[in-house]
């Protein structure tokens, strides 16, 4: 886990707030699956700034910088692989609900690296927004697991309007189920 350490020194110290997402989140909150990533998610833009990486970079690790077109729903990403290690992925966010995402993230442990996870319903929001078979899969898994489904799904029923109508679709054909 030392690229996730790397990575989350990095971010850290140019202040940039981050949260991590994805299949290691969902395995904090109970669900596991095979993921060959750790993600992160972000709004700073400063995260796209090849320079904040060079110390990573020298000391071996390779970097992808992708930056979104304006109409992409993402600012951008970055993936920091080191060989041997999972890839890990920053991705930079535009909207304010993925803001409060990052800003409500909740302190954990990921090995010897204590980082802010998001929570289960705001992992559903991302989830939905991402739209995909494995992210509904994500979904469903992490509603039938977890203990307080019913809050989630009430929270996500609370905050799903702010999200595009393809998002809302599927949630409502999740919640149909």
């Amino acid at each position: 886990m030392s690229v996730v350490a790397d990575v989350t020194a990095a971010l850290r110290a140019e202040g940039i707030a981050h949260a991590l997402i994805g299949a290691t989140a969902l395995a904090v909150h109970g669900v596991s699956r095979a993921t060959a990533d750790v993600d992160f998610l972000t709004v700073d833009r400063r995260a796209l700034d090849k320079g904040l990486w060079s110390g990573l970079e020298q000391r071996g690790a390779s970097l992808r910088v992708l930056r979104g077109d304006f109409d992409d729903p993402l600012a951008g990403s970055v993936r920091v692989s080191l060989p041997g290690e999972p890839s890990v992925d920053v991705i930079v966010g535009r909207q304010a609900w993925e803001r409060e995402i990052v800003e409500a993230a909740e302190t954990c442990s990921i090995g010897d690296v204590s980082v802010g996870v998001a929570s289960p319903a705001d992992l559903v929001l991302l989830k939905l927004h991402a739209g995909g078979p494995k992210d509904a899969w994500d979904i469903r898994s992490l509603l039938e697991s977890h203990s307080q489904a019913e809050s989630i799904r009430i929270e996500v029923d609370r905050r799903v309007l702010r999200l595009p109508p393809e998002s809302r679709r599927l949630w409502d054909g999740l919640r149909g189920e």
